[in-house]
C-alpha cells in the first residue's frame, strides 16, 4: 500500500476515536452505562471480525495473551462506564479529558519498564498534563482547589474510573510494545470486552434499554467508529508514517472535546479549552523528551 494513503487512513482513526466520548455518552443515556457499552462493543467486535479478522492465537505468547486481554478489557470498561456514570453531559466531557492522561503516562511507563531513553523534559511534560486536567476539573475558575474537589466528589466513581483507566491503558501499551511481537489481538480483546459487559449486565441490576432513533443512530456510529478506528490505525501503523501518526494523536484531546461538545450539545468554557491545550502540550513535551535523546 502507498505510504501516504496508509498514513491518511491512519489519521482517520484519530478522527473516529475522537467521536467516542460524545457517542458513548449518547448511547448510555438511552441504553444504560453497562447495556449501552455492551451493545457498542458487540457491534465493534463484529466489525473487527470483518475488517481485521480473528487472530491466530497460536502465534501469541501466553504472557501477552493473558496480560493484553486483562488490561484491554479493564481499560475499555473504565472508559465506557466512566462516561456512562457521569452525572451530566458536561461532566462526561471532563471525564474524557482525565482519560487523556494516558499518552504522557505511556511514555513514563516506557521509560520505567521498557528502558526507553529520554531527557528530563518528560518531567515538565507530565506536570503540564496534570495541571491541564486540574484546570479542566476546576470549571470556569480554572485552577481552583475547592471547585476541583466539589466537582470530583459529585461523581467520584466516574472520575476514579477515568483516572485508573489512563494508567491501565499506559500499561497495556507498554505490555503490547514489549510482548506482542507484531501480533494484533484487537478483535479478540474487543469481543472479550463485550462478553464481560454482557455478564455484568445480566448478573446485576441494570436499567431497561430504551431504544429510540437517535440512540440507535449513535450506537451504529459508535460501533463503526470503534471498529473501523482500530482497523484504520492498524493499517497506518503497519504501512504509513508512524511519526506523523504519533504526533497527530497527541492532539486527540482537543478534537475529542470539540466533537463531544457538538454531539452532546454541551458548550465548553474558555478555561476548559485552556486545560485541554495544556494536556496536549504536556503530551507533546513528553514525546519530544524521547525523540530528543
Amino acid at each position: 500500500m502507498d505510504r501516504k494513503k496508509a498514513t491518511l487512513i491512519g489519521l482517520t482513526a484519530i478522527v473516529l476515536w475522537s467521536t467516542m466520548v460524545g457517542l458513548i455518552r449518547g448511547v448510555s443515556e438511552g441504553l444504560g452505562p453497562v447495556g449501552g457499552a455492551a451493545m457498542i462493543y458487540t457491534l465493534s467486535g463484529l466489525l473487527c471480525l470483518v475488517t481485521v479478522g480473528f487472530p491466530d492465537l497460536r502465534r501469541f505468547s501466553p504472557r501477552y495473551l493473558v496480560a493484553g486481554s486483562v488490561l484491554f478489557v479493564s481499560y475499555e470498561l473504565c472508559l465506557a462506564l466512566s462516561l456512562g456514570y457521569a452525572a451530566t453531559r458536561h461532566q462526561a466531557i471532563e471525564v474524557g479529558m482525565v482519560n487523556y492522561l494516558w499518552p504522557c503516562l505511556t511514555i513514563v511507563f516506557a521509560i520505567l519498564f521498557n528502558k526507553q531513553k529520554s531527557t528530563l523534559w518528560v518531567i515538565p511534560g507530565l506536570l503540564i498534563s496534570l495541571l491541564g486536567v486540574s484546570w479542566v476539573l476546576g470549571g470556569e475558575n480554572g485552577l481552583h482547589i475547592d471547585d476541583i474537589v466539589s466537582n470530583v466528589v459529585s461523581s467520584p466513581l466516574s472520575y476514579s474510573l477515568a483516572f485508573v483507566g489512563a494508567f491501565i491503558w499506559a500499561a497495556y501499551c507498554t505490555v503490547t510494545s514489549k510482548y506482542a511481537k507484531g501480533q494484533n489481538g484487537i478483535t479478540l480483546f474487543v469481543l472479550l470486552t463485550a462478553l464481560t459487559l454482557w455478564v455484568k449486565y445480566f448478573f446485576s441490576d441494570q436499567p431497561e434499554m430504551v431504544f429510540s432513533v437517535p440512540v440507535v443512530i449513535k450506537l451504529l456510529m459508535c460501533g463503526i467508529a470503534l471498529g473501523f478506528g482500530y482497523a484504520s490505525w492498524n493499517t497506518g501503523i503497519l504501512h504509513g508514517n508512524v511519526t506523523v501518526l504519533a504526533t497527530a494523536s497527541y492532539f486527540t484531546p482537543v478534537l475529542s472535546a470539540a466533537l463531544a461538545a457538538v454531539l452532546l450539545s454541551s458548550p465548553l468554557t474558555f478555561s476548559f479549552w485552556q486545560g485541554a491545550m495544556m494536556v496536549c502540550a504536556g503530551s507533546l513535551i513528553c514525546w519530544y523528551a524521547t525523540r530528543a535523546h
